[in-house]
């Protein structure tokens, strides 16, 4: 085995690791994958002399494309909102590639989506560090500023994932439980505890980009919300929870991007209101968060 050969094998030892890093920072599979691509290229010209611990001098490497990558993106305004895939959207039985569906799932979609809403340096520096545990003095030459800059960068990055409840610590954990409960549901078609779960009154309004011009933008009554919730099963299989304007709601994310947004009102332990936020000018005015740890 010669020299090249020898790279090649010790990179691909790396491989699983290096992807789920360019998962993390880019949010996209494909881009992942090129990413990984990128950085054995890289690699290859350059050689792994002197390099004494290969996986973190990797995932700095991987870093560098990557945040290439995220300000090429943001310099060309793409839209990180995503449509629903013919797939899921139109096939109550349809799924997401199962191997970038097992990625999001792994990462959770909603902390995609709320890394997103990062600088490129700011999720760089929080991925690395808060989510790989990479030393700041290694981060600091990726995102280019000095180690206490790009600890700065690191704590606005997860100051923002984190956001703030608008409830007290009681009623977020029950309330979390409720939606984690109301969105188990939906997944698996549970009438019963749909219904259980939301108030008789409750009334569900939605954005008319969120619906088909069939479907009434306001629908009222537990029973009229939990059925019509069975027929949008296959949305509630790309959800996840999320703290949506402070509150536990839940974000739909094909591929870990946002589609909708289920802001929940939550009274006595029942959902009194849903709103159905699909508007992109409304979506991007949202604050949006996750629970971490």
């Amino acid at each position: 085995m010669n020299g090249h050969e020898g790279l090649a094998v010790r990179f691909e030892a790396h491989r699983d690791h290096l992807r789920g890093v360019a998962y993390r920072m880019l949010g996209s599979l494909d881009d992942a994958d090129d990413a990984v691509q990128a950085a054995w290229l890289r690699v290859d010209r350059a050689g792994v002399d002197g390099v004494e611990n290969l996986a973190g001098w990797l995932t700095t490497v991987v870093a560098r494309v990557c945040l290439d990558m995220l300000r090429i993106r943001r310099t060309r305004g793409e839209e990180p909102l995503a449509s629903m895939p013919e797939a899921v959207s139109e096939r109550p039985g349809g799924v997401e590639p199962e191997h970038e569906a097992v990625l999001a799932e792994s990462v959770g979609r909603a902390l995609l989506v709320v890394l997103d809403r990062l600088t490129p340096a700011e999720r760089v520096a929080f991925v690395m560090h808060d989510l790989f545990a990479v030393p700041f003095a290694e981060i600091a030459p990726v995102v280019g500023r000095s180690s206490v800059a790009s600890k700065k960068l690191a704590s606005r990055a997860r100051e923002r994932v984190r956001g703030v409840a608008t409830v007290d610590e009681v009623d977020l954990a029950r309330d979390y439980g409720v939606v984690d409960a109301f969105l188990a549901a939906a997944r698996g078609g549970d009438l019963d505890t749909l219904v259980e779960l939301l108030a008789p009154d409750v009334v569900r309004r939605a954005d008319r980009l969120a619906v088909t011009d069939e479907v009434a933008t306001d629908v009222r009554g537990a029973r009229a919300v939990a059925e019509e919730t069975r027929v949008f099963a296959h949305r509630a299989r790309v959800g996840d929870v999320a703290l949506v304007d402070g509150r536990p709601g839940i974000v739909i994310a094909p591929h870990g991007r946002l589609f909708l947004v289920l802001r929940l009102t939550i009274v006595d332990g029942r959902i009194t209101e849903i709103d159905v936020i699909a508007d992109p000018a409304r979506l991007d005015r949202l604050p949006l968060a996750v629970r971490l740890g």
